[in-house]
């Protein structure tokens, strides 16, 4: 088929998709296999449509074209064939199993006979691989997650998963710019055409069957035989061009001040009229000739950008859509897609970091003017701030009712029956001296902001009965107001000096979603929306609801404005789970634009956000997706590497820059473009963190909010240290906001900068939270800690090879079910009462090297203590299978990150072994140590295997041939002698290019591909030695751990201590014996929290105090301090004796 013909389909494709032909647009994909709907799949998919999933497919590639097709068929059937299982459907899965999953015996027969052997289990999870399969719904979701990478990696599907940008109804504009064209050719070509086909070319000739008539109000429809709803308007509707401009909108100021006693129409009530441009008569550079008396004015359709440049004979233009024949629809006037200046690179796509919040996010907000600064609220009632350079929560504050006797009754029966409530919304005011929050419980509080971690509480007002839906700050009368809308119906506006009620605006008939304050010249008013999809409109006059339309498909929607305040838009999902994302004319109560490319059946309501005037963006189908605010059709997409919830929460920076989107994992990933990474690598490499200074820099008391000016309002500085002027940042950031230049004096800084820091001591059990782990087994020394992947548990190893899991409850005083020191765990033991205890052989389990690993799904645990290598199911505790019997025994475990059947085993004679699990065999042996492996670690960013020796040698491998890249002895500090056995370990920093080194002298930083050291922490002390440590699931800091019983945080970057924990702040006395940490793990997911390991077989979580929120304060680099060490010189090729 041609190129041109290619693209016809592409046309018609699109023409038939607008038009609603829902089954013909996927009929005609299929057959013609030039475009593969990946929503259209994933709708198949998740709805268990196999057979049409197939069907589709076959459109594009068979069982056997390639190793991914023949995956993506086989995942599609196995699932198929499980869900029959589950059902108990054993004839249909027989069926399956010999007509569908037979083809694939012939390439895998093993494979092929576990999966019959399903058949014979009373339930197929009691297979260990699918002990982790969930409901059909989770299953189908993860089995599309995996499909959709097999479609992409599969080169059939090469340049078939993207359509391409098409202006809108480019088919109906194709036949215009024909008709217009014949139209010039007439030779007396008459004003008023009558176009009654396509199926011949149009003439004015009396005699033509498609010529020239009278003017008429009322013509015969051409198209009225199109059966289907939502088909273009008849083509005689517009026979008669109006040359007169049509009238401008009056402003919605205007109407609001005048209000029409006629209700605004429904968005949904029908197609918006076609306006002649205000502006006609400026289109017409030059007047067309012939005709000389065609009166009609240009029409504007989605391709006419462009102006008449000269006159051609027979009157045609260089731009013949722009002639005066309009025949059919293709757009609202003066749209004008596919010309937008500003490039998808402006927009933040690349993911910067990742903050752990620990708790569901429900609500973020970026500071107005401190550009890194991120407010955030969770499920669980947390406020947080979060201070993007240093990537340090500096601000934590939970769920708590300042003064419980000025509760209303219904508020605290609420809270004696749970006392717990959730976030709605968290807003900054618009100077960013106060910020609201909504909760799910009457409350709002309103806090004053002052700068790095100074929160305090402003004011707390019971505002409505049940939820408070949202919040929002506004200015009437130019004093600083809030405005919620709750669960009550009802709109309530508050003085934010004082609390005071001062509006109540009632009149929905359904819980109150949002609020949206603005104003238009001197007129300030309020957009309500209501959970039945009902949009009013409210003056601050207490005299009713001015309008009442429909927001599309009656969703529950929230409004915004862009940030000049001119354009309107809304974004909502329904019941049925329909999203809509538009455009509003203020001015009719219509819909304006609706943009293309929200996602069917959304589980929740889709949030939005726009930036810069120019982009919207809105977090559906687990990624973020972007338009530009003058084309309806989709710009671009980013899913942020992945992990993505399906509608998570999106928010711009105030200069769009910056961008927060909320993770399946309970975090928040920070994109940004290149103007947010060069300011961020900015804010990095000053030397303190100026929004910490409580100086004159920092607003010192609170603000005098009776009058609303943020103009000139005095703020906290920015990120940026006095050496570089707020000046440089505003410019860098296209920002033309006046700022007040504050220059403390030399007195101040120095005073202030020695308050900026301080070394924070832990020495009393009330200074921190910390929980021994409640056991009743034999104690013996613990060997190896873990948590689980999930958080919800911590797996210990004991020197006499036993486990030992410890699981967190999950109820109503413990909604995370995650592991914390506040709520005690159960040590826990299957059914069957039996433990996981490891092989021992020969050896005397006390002098054994022991370790172990667990799977990423937490499903097995694979470990050693001397004897054999045993695998454990880690719901039954069964041991499923050992292997590889001593000698030499297994001192070192680790899975192979993408494959679990892949496991690195260092080994006692310092080899590690490559083994596969899934064919019983050893791929390769590495040699490279001279004494046991003590650390193993890998890297799916370098594709490299890094080891650690009780030699002090560390060695990096290559995981595609397993070849030695390079080694280095780790450098002893001076005045320390290595021991001739030393525990080395080695873990990688988060970004998986760095590398933390753990010996018992001290702790390093290499950069992994080269080996380079580039900071070093050397333990002074010969009478003290480091027993373990660890990075934090963020990597911000490494928790170090002492056999004094002592430890320390570090902050990575510096390799400082920034808090010390004495071991009388978390063990109880014991003069006669010594206890102290031998490992030390870090949660998976909570920054701030760990658990240590204890020589009398103890097991301990710890955390900072929620007040806190964190472990000491991040030290500056200014004050002459820095590295405790420098970086290391080049280390020798021999270790130092």
């Amino acid at each position: 088929m041609s190129s041109l013909s290619r693209e016809l389909v592409f046309l018609i494709l699109q023409f038939l998709e607008e038009e609603k032909f829902k089954e013909t647009v996927h009929r005609l994909e299929q057959e013609s296999g030039f475009f593969f709907n990946m929503r259209y799949f994933e709708e198949m998919v998740t709805n268990g449509d196999w057979d049409e999933v197939e069907k589709y497919l076959s459109g594009f590639t068979k069982v056997d074209d390639n190793r991914y097709s023949m995956k993506i068929f086989f995942e599609i059937r196995k699932q198929k064939y499980l869900e029959a299982l589950d059902r108990k459907d054993r004839g249909k899965a027989v069926d399956i199993l010999v007509k569908d999953l037979k083809v694939f015996s012939t390439f895998n027969e093993d494979l092929f006979k576990e999966i019959t052997q399903l058949l014979t289990l009373e339930n197929f999870r009691e297979n260990e691989q699918l002990s982790k399969y969930g409901d059909t719904k989770s299953a189908r979701s993860i089995m599309l997650g995996e499909l959709k990478k097999l479609i992409e990696a599969n080169p059939l599907f090469r340049d078939k998963l993207t359509f391409p940008t098409l202006k809108n109804s480019r088919l109906r504009t194709l036949i215009n710019q024909s008709l217009n064209w014949q139209h010039q050719l007439c030779k007396n070509p008459k004003p008023n055409p009558d176009i009654k086909t396509l199926f011949v070319d149009h003439s004015c000739g009396q005699s033509q069957p498609n010529g020239a008539r009278a003017p008429s109000p009322v013509t015969n429809p051409l198209m009225g035989g199109v059966p289907k709803a939502g088909g273009f308007p008849p083509l005689g509707a517009h026979a008669s061009f109006q040359p007169a401009p049509a009238p401008l909108p009056t402003s919605l100021a205007g109407w609001m001040a005048n209000p029409s006693p006629v209700p605004h129409p429904a968005a949904s009530a029908g197609p918006v009229g076609f306006n002649a441009p205000s502006n006609a008569g400026a289109i017409l550079k030059r007047p067309r000739t012939p005709p000389t008396n065609n009166a009609a004015v240009d029409y504007q359709t989605a391709d006419s950008e462009h102006v008449l440049k000269r006159s051609r004979p027979f009157g045609m233009s260089d731009e013949v859509n722009n002639l005066p024949v309009n025949i059919l629809p293709v757009g609202y006037a003066a749209q004008s897609h596919g010309q937008c200046s500003y490039s998808s690179d402006d927009l933040p796509k690349t993911v910067v970091m990742t903050l752990n919040q620990g708790s569901a996010v429900k609500s973020m907000d970026f500071h107005p003017l401190q550009q890194i600064l991120l407010l955030v609220g969770t499920n669980t009632g947390e406020i947080m701030v979060w201070e993007l350079g240093s990537r340090e929560r500096l601000a934590l504050r939970n769920f708590k009712v300042w003064d419980m006797g000025t509760c209303t009754v219904p508020l605290q029966a609420s809270l004696g029956n749970d006392y717990t409530a959730s976030i709605n919304r968290v807003i900054w005011s618009p100077d960013g001296t106060l910020f609201g929050v909504a909760y799910s419980k009457h409350i709002v509080h309103i806090y004053s902001y002052h700068g790095g971690d100074d929160v305090r509480n402003h004011l707390e007002i019971d505002a409505h009965s049940g939820s408070v839906n949202d919040l929002a700050f506004s200015y009437p009368n130019k004093q600083l107001s809030i405005v919620t809308c709750g669960e009550d119906r009802v709109i309530r506006v508050w003085d934010a000096v004082t609390g005071a009620k001062q509006y109540t605006f009632e009149g929905h008939e359904a819980s109150v979603f949002s609020v949206c304050p603005h104003h238009k010249e001197n007129i300030q008013f309020i957009f309500s929306t209501a959970t039945d999809g009902k949009i009013k409109a409210w003056l601050y006059d207490n005299m009713g609801s001015r309008v009442d339309y429909d927001a599309p498909g009656h969703s529950s929607t929230k409004m915004s404005y862009s940030a000049d305040g001119t354009r309107l838009f809304s974004c909502g999902t329904n019941k049925e789970g329909d999203s809509y994302l538009v455009e509003w004319n203020e001015s009719e109560g219509a819909v304006k634009r609706t943009y293309h490319g929200l996602g069917r059946r959304s589980a929740s309501i889709v949030q939005f956000d726009t930036t810069k005037n120019r982009f919207l963006a809105a977090g559906d189908e687990c990624m973020v997706k972007f338009w530009d605010m003058d084309n309806v059709n989709l710009l671009t997409t980013t899913d942020a590497d992945g992990g993505l919830p399906a509608s998570p929460c999106v928010r711009f920076n105030k200069e769009g820059i910056l961008l927060a989107v909320s993770t399946n994992e309970n975090g928040i990933k920070i994109l940004a473009n290149n103007e947010g990474i060069r300011l961020l690598r900015l804010v990095e490499s000053r030397s303190f963190d100026a929004s910490r200074v409580v100086s004159a820099a920092v607003v010192k008391a609170p603000p005098t909010m009776g009058t609303f000016g943020a103009a000139n309002a005095p703020v906290g500085s920015s990120i940026i240290d006095r050496a570089a002027s707020m000046a440089s940042v505003v410019s860098m950031n296209c920002d033309n906001r006046s700022l007040v230049d504050v220059k403390p004096r030399i007195g101040e800084e120095v005073l202030d900068k020695s308050r900026i820091w301080k070394l924070t001591e832990i020495n009393e059990p009330s200074q921190c939270r910390s929980l021994r782990l409640p056991d009743n087994l034999t104690a013996s020394r613990v060997s190896r800690l873990i948590y689980t992947n999930s958080g919800f548990a911590i797996l210990a190893l004991s020197a006499n090879a036993v486990h030992k899991l410890w699981k967190w409850p999950k109820n109503d005083r413990h909604l995370s079910g995650k592991a914390t020191a506040s709520v005690a765990p159960q040590l826990w033991l299957p059914s069957s009462g039996i433990l996981m205890t490891n092989d021992i052989g020969d050896t005397n389990p006390e002098d054994a090297v022991p370790c172990f690993a667990l799977s990423k799904n937490d499903s097995y645990v694979m470990s050693a203590s001397g004897g054999k290598i045993s695998l454990f199911n880690m719901m039954t505790f069964k041991t499923m299978t050992t292997f590889m019997p001593p000698p030499p025994a297994a001192t070192f475990l680790a899975f192979h990150p993408q494959d679990n059947n892949i496991i690195a085993i260092g080994m006692e004679d310092s080899s590690i072994q490559i083994y596969n699990v899934r064919v019983d065999e050893v791929k390769t042996k590495l040699k490279g140590h001279q004494k046991r492996i003590t650390g193993l670690a890998f890297s799916n960013s370098l594709n490299v295997l890094v080891s650690s020796g009780a030699d002090s040698q560390i060695c990096v491998w290559s995981t595609d041939g397993w070849e030695k890249q390079t080694s280095k002895y780790l450098q002893i500090p001076n005045g320390r002698t290595a021991p001739p056995v030393s525990d080395t370990r080695v873990q990688f920093h988060q970004d998986q290019i760095h590398l933390l080194a753990v010996h018992e002298t001290h702790i390093a930083l290499y950069e992994a591909a080269k080996l380079e050291c580039l900071k070093q922490w050397p333990l002074r002390d010969a009478n003290r030695s480091i027993t373990h440590a660890a990075y934090s699931c963020d990597s911000q800091s490494i928790f170090v751990s002492f056999d004094d019983g002592c430890v320390d945080v570090f902050t990575a970057s510096t390799l400082r201590v920034r808090c010390h924990i004495s071991p009388t702040s978390y063990l109880p006395p014991n003069p006669t014996s010594r206890v102290y940490p031998l490992v030390i793990a870090a949660h998976p997911s909570e920054a701030n929290q760990f658990a240590v390991g204890l020589s009398d077989g103890g097991v301990y979580v710890l955390e900072p105090l929620e007040a806190e929120g964190k472990w000491g304060t991040y030290p500056p680099l200014e004050n002459g301090a820095g590295p405790s060490t420098a970086s290391a010189t080049p280390n020798s090729d021999q270790p130092q004796r």
